[in-house]
């Protein structure tokens, strides 16, 4: 197991990675300003789960592959950027059923496994948490030690500190969603809003080359 110190260190890199706006939380805020509070902090579990099974695969060698495969790196990039628009795509085609059930006064919603599926498709297609355990994490384990567990104490850490980072972004986000919702009309600008945000993310992602390291 790492050493306390070691997991400090690993620690502070992680936050400043995570505070970085990247698909993850500029996805949760779309997330959060379309469908409210309960879908966002769902996407955050997803995507919390989908950065576990980029450490699974980082542990069996498929991390280095990504990093060191510009083919590898690119499919994963593209079905990432594709989900992203096509959510955005759905975001701003529901848009005035959102302000509609508001106005009815009828609670909008997600199915559960749809919302934490959603975010996990997009945390395990992250290309910068895969490039950034891929490249850093190697400095923070002793080769003389077994390797597997503390990749996966790592990782806990790492996905621990983005829940809970990720998971008060969501919160201010839908707050922002809670006012805009006093108006139906209003909330059928900000669930346009929310769409519009992730096909730009997704387009960014696609036009967006690979990061040096």
């Amino acid at each position: 197991m790492p050493s306390a110190s070691t997991l400090a260190a690993f620690a502070v890199a992680s936050v400043i990675i995570i505070a970085i706006p990247g698909p993850s939380v500029l996805f949760t805020i779309g997330r959060a300003l379309s469908a409210g509070r309960r879908e966002a902090l769902l996407t955050v579990v997803g995507n919390a789960l989908g950065i576990l099974t980029q450490i699974c695969a980082l542990a069996i060698g498929l991390g280095p592959l990504i990093a060191a495969s510009t083919v590898a790196y690119t499919a994963l990039k593209v079905v990432g950027a594709g989900y992203l628009i096509w959510l955005g795509v759905q975001a701003i085609r529901n848009r005035r059923a959102l302000a509609s059930a508001f106005e009815a006064g009828v609670p909008v919603t997600a199915p559960s496994l749809h919302a934490v599926r959603a975010g996990y498709v997009v945390g395990v297609t992250n290309p910068k948490t895969i490039v950034f355990f891929a490249a850093l994490l190697p400095q923070f384990v002793v080769q003389t030690s077994a390797v597997l567990p503390q990749l996966v104490a790592l990782g806990a850490v790492f996905a621990v500190l983005a829940l809970l980072m990720d998971g008060a972004v969501a919160l201010v986000a839908s707050r922002a969603r809670d006012w805009f919702a006093s108006s139906p009309k209003r909330m059928e600008r900000v669930g346009g809003a929310g769409g519009l945000m992730m096909l730009t993310l997704g387009g960014g992602l696609l036009l967006t080359g690979r990061p040096t390291t």
